[in-house]
C-alpha cells in the first residue's frame, strides 16, 4: 500500500472538516466526474482527499484532482474480491483520521465492515444510479445492511431516491441532485466553426451528438434505429465515448447503409468543444441516475432529445428544454429528431431555455453547499451523542 504523505494526523475543527472519498476508480465515467467536481469544491474549506481501489488509470479526472492539490492513493485492487482491500483501507483510515467517508459505487462491501469497527463520525453512500443497477446481488445485501447501520444513502435525483426505497424499503431522507462547473462549458461560433471544419460537417449538416458510453443501459443501439427511421442526408450521429457495444454499433451501421452519418469518435477529452459544434444532444438511455451529460449539454446551449428514465425528466421539460419518448421507443425517438432537424427555430428556442436553467439550477455550488450541510450535520450529530454518553458514563462514576 503507498504511504500517506503530507497528511497531518490532527483532527479537524469544528468547521473544516477531513473528507476522504472512496470510489472503485477514478476514471471518465460519471460518477467519478461527480465526485471530483464535488471534491475539488469541498477542498476551498476543508481537507479532502480520494482512495480508488483499482490501479491507477492516468484519466483527466486525476488530472483534475491533481491540479487541485487533492491526494489520490491507488490500492491495485485485484479483479474480483480481493481481502487484501480491508488492511489496505484500515491502515488508510488511521492515517488520514478521516471525519467523513464518502463512498460511492461499489466499495461498500470493502468499506462497511471497517466503518464498524472505527469512530468515524460520518458516512455517506452517494447512490449514482437505480439502486436495482448500482451493483451486485452481493454488493445490494451489504447495502442493506449498511444503510441501516451508520451509512446514509444520497441520491442524485427524486427516482433514484424512490429505487432506494424499493430495493432496500428504506425512505431517502437526503437527495442532492448532480451539479457541473456550469461555466466550463461556454463556448463561442468560433469553437463550433473550428470543431465541424475539422470533423467534416457543412454548416447545414444538422448534428444529433451522445455523450455516453456505448454499453447496454446506454441503447445505442435506438439511436442507429431512429437515424435509420429519419433517413435524412444532413442528419449525422456522432458518439462520444467507447465501450463493448462499440463493434455492434459499427456493424449495425453499416449493415444499414447509414455508415457515413454515423461517426464514433471515441473518449474526448474536451467534450465541451464537440458538444459546441453539435446541434442537439440525444440520450436513449434505458435507465438512469441523474446523467452528467445531460447537464454538460444543456450547459453548451443544446436541446435534448431523450428516454424519459431516472432524473432525466427532472433535468429537461419536454417541449422546454427538448423531448422525452418513452424508454425504447425508437420511432419516438425518430420523430423526435425529425422536428428538430427541420424546425431551427424550435431548436434555438429550446437551446436558450435549456442553457438558461442550466446556469440557473447546475451551478456546481449549489451540490457542494449541500454535501458540505449535509457532513456538518452529520458530525455535530454524532459528536453531540459521543458527548451525552460521556457525561452520562461519568455520572455512574
Amino acid at each position: 500500500m503507498p504511504q500517506i504523505l503530507n497528511s497531518p494526523k490532527c483532527k479537524s475543527t469544528s468547521d473544516s472538516l477531513r473528507i476522504l472519498h472512496v470510489a472503485p476508480n477514478l476514471t471518465v465515467g460519471g460518477a467519478e466526474q461527480m465526485a471530483a467536481h464535488l471534491m475539488i469544491g469541498l477542498a476551498q474549506s476543508h481537507t479532502v482527499a480520494a482512495v480508488g481501489l483499482l490501479p491507477k488509470s492516468n484519466s483527466v479526472v486525476e488530472e483534475r484532482l491533481a491540479n487541485a492539490n487533492i491526494p489520490v492513493w491507488h490500492l491495485n485492487k485485484r479483479l474480483g474480491f480481493d481481502p487484501r482491500m480491508f488492511s489496505s483501507l484500515t491502515r488508510l483510515f488511521r492515517e488520514f483520521q478521516p471525519d467523513v467517508v464518502h463512498s460511492h459505487m461499489a466499495v461498500q462491501r470493502y468499506v462497511f465492515p471497517i466503518l464498524l469497527r472505527s469512530r468515524i463520525a460520518a458516512a455517506v453512500h452517494t447512490v449514482h444510479n437505480l439502486a436495482e443497477h448500482e451493483t451486485d446481488a452481493v454488493g445490494r445485501v451489504v447495502h442493506w445492511f449498511a444503510f441501516r447501520n451508520q451509512v446514509l444513502p444520497v441520491g442524485i435525483s427524486q427516482e433514484v431516491s424512490a429505487s432506494i426505497k424499493r430495493v432496500y424499503g428504506l425512505e431517502c431522507k437526503s437527495v442532492i441532485p448532480n451539479c457541473i462547473p456550469v461555466e466550463r462549458y461556454q463556448y463561442s461560433a468560433a469553437d463550433r466553426i473550428e470543431w465541424r471544419a475539422q470533423h467534416r460537417f457543412s454548416a447545414d449538416d444538422v448534428v444529433f451528438t451522445c455523450v455516453a458510453r456505448l454499453e447496454p443501459q446506454k441503447n445505442p443501439i435506438l439511436l442507429l434505429k431512429a437515424l435509420r427511421e429519419l433517413n435524412h442526408p444532413k442528419a449525422h450521429l456522432v458518439f462520444l465515448g467507447y465501450g463493448s457495444l462499440e463493434e455492434q454499433v459499427a456493424a449495425y451501421a453499416k449493415s444499414h447503409n447509414i455508415s457515413t452519418r454515423v461517426h464514433l469518435l471515441g473518449k474526448q477529452d474536451n467534450v465541451a468543444r464537440a458538444l459546441a459544434g453539435s446541434d442537439v444532444f440525444v440520450l436513449g438511455s434505458d435507465w438512469e441516475g441523474n446523467p452528467l451529460a445531460v447537464m454538460e449539454a444543456m450547459a453548451c446551449g443544446l436541446p435534448v432529445i431523450g428516454t424519459a428514465v431516472g432524473g432525466v425528466p427532472e433535468l429537461v421539460r419536454s417541449g422546454e428544454h427538448g423531448i422525452l419518448v418513452a424508454a425504447g421507443d425508437w420511432v419516438g425517438f425518430g420523430r423526435a429528431m425529425d422536428a428538430l432537424l427541420r424546425d431551427s427555430e424550435q431548436r434555438r428556442d429550446m437551446a436558450n431555455a435549456a442553457r438558461a436553467r442550466a446556469m440557473r439550477e447546475f451551478r456546481l455550488e449549489r451540490m457542494v453547499q449541500g454535501y458540505g450541510d449535509l457532513y456538518q450535520e452529520m458530525v455535530a450529530s454524532r459528536r453531540m451523542q459521543s458527548k451525552a454518553v460521556s457525561t452520562l458514563a461519568a455520572t455512574h462514576l
